[in-house]
């Protein structure tokens, strides 16, 4: 629903809240086309429709900006999704949970591994944060879960992970709980919003029962995957921004100003 940025979400989705020249999701788009992935599902809900639209050709649009000769802004227009990438859309009926959002792409996923991006999630990083999980997904042959050390004070925010460090960056995963407070928390090592999964995590999606908050979570489909399939947990080289709360999406502003726009304060 996008609350804590009301009133600006009262008629647009936080998705499309832009960081500079660009909406949030655009940036996961692009970090996902950059991790060779070209069949994006975007699973939206009620209000959502920008999202369509900012991915669709604008036609008028594009002969004004034609006509006067804006030749670079119709560039920008135009390639806002390159022509080989495939955009599909599916409904999540009612905000039943992130494991349900995820659920509702199942038909269309198919029997492959696929990843999930949490568009409030910004990451800025050298190599595609999506590509370089992939990659350790390919080298372990396993589910991975992008992960980041955080305060023990916030581990109420996140679900948690702990287990066998397999080398510098990644970890095989024992055990995960969502939102556990600080002193139960097996560790400080919280999952962030990006999550290359194998098609199982369907079934045991289908067999999770609400828990926190009364929706779906992700993390309890992941808790019961874990036993019968390899997931890891991937401390990812990048930069996140926290783009759900308003101090991440102050802090992503400033920083995507002065890096990538040369903007001053």
């Amino acid at each position: 629903m996008g609350t804590r940025f009301l009133p600006a979400t009262k008629a647009m989705p936080k998705e499309m809240l832009p960081i500079v020249d660009k909406p949030l999701i655009q940036y996961a788009v692009e970090e996902a086309i950059a991790a060779g992935i070209t069949d994006l599902i975007f699973v939206t809900g009620r209000n959502k429709r920008a999202i369509e639209d900012h991915f669709d050709s604008a036609p008028e649009l594009e002969a004004d900006l034609a006509a006067k000769n804006k030749n670079d802004l119709l560039g920008l227009v135009r390639n806002v999704i390159p022509r080989h990438v495939n955009c599909i859309y599916t409904r999540q009926a009612a905000p039943l949970g992130l494991g349900h959002a995820v659920l509702c792409a199942a038909p269309i996923v198919g029997n492959e591994p696929f990843v999930v991006l949490l568009a409030d999630d910004l990451i800025d990083a050298p190599i595609s944060a999506t590509r370089q999980l992939v990659t350790t997904a390919q080298q372990h042959e396993g589910s991975v879960l992008a992960i980041q050390n955080v305060e023990r004070a916030q581990t109420s925010r996140y679900g948690i992970i702990s287990g066998e460090q397999i080398d510098e960056h990644c970890i095989r995963v024992e055990n995960i709980v969502e939102k556990p407070a600080p002193e139960n928390a097996s560790s400080t090592l919280a999952v962030v919003g990006r999550y290359v999964l194998e098609p199982e995590i369907f079934n045991h999606l289908r067999k999770t029962q609400a828990g926190v908050g009364g929706e779906i979570q992700l993390t309890d489909g992941i808790a019961s995957l874990l036993r019968e399939r390899k997931v890891f947990g991937q401390q990812y080289d990048g930069v996140r921004y926290d783009c759900g709360s308003k101090e991440g999406f102050f802090k992503a502003t400033m920083a995507f100003g002065q890096k990538y726009h040369g903007l001053a304060t």
